[in-house]
């Protein structure tokens, strides 16, 4: 579906994403911190190692819950109630953001680095353990 220029795809839990990713990368993510089965933190910080940008939403607007939310890998966190146009410019920042920084990057020859199980993502900087998370 189309909504306000962006192609917009929905997942109804973390397993709805994950089947939606193995398929498309989406440009950014809007990420609910209390949806079903998974909660939004564990998503976030298990997607980190994708480098996707996430916009975090959540009931949960205190100051704390929102450095929480960003220290788990959260691009930008809005609290609900929200603006449906504060939530069009947030998004349009994340995606500006992201794509100064893709545009100041030189391309790797070699993007990963692997040793044993580990791998070392030269491009996103992040190291990777065996069973797939970001250390």
């Amino acid at each position: 579906m189309l909504l306000h220029g962006y192609q917009v795809r929905v997942a109804a839990d973390a397993t709805a994403l994950d089947v939606l990713l193995q398929v498309e990368r989406p440009d950014v993510i809007i990420l609910d911190w209390m949806m079903p089965g998974e909660d939004g933190l564990s998503v976030c910080r298990r997607l980190q190692a994708r480098a996707i940008p996430i916009l975090m939403l959540s009931a949960m607007g205190s100051a704390p819950d929102r450095v929480i939310g960003l220290e788990m890998g959260a691009d930008d966190y809005l609290a609900k109630p929200f603006d449906p146009r504060e939530l069009l410019a947030r998004i349009r920042n994340v995606l500006r953001r992201t794509d100064a920084l893709a545009a100041n990057l030189e391309p790797l020859a070699v993007r990963r680095a692997r040793f044993s199980r580990w791998v070392f993502d030269l491009e996103h900087r992040h190291l990777v353990d065996p069973d797939d998370r970001v250390v």
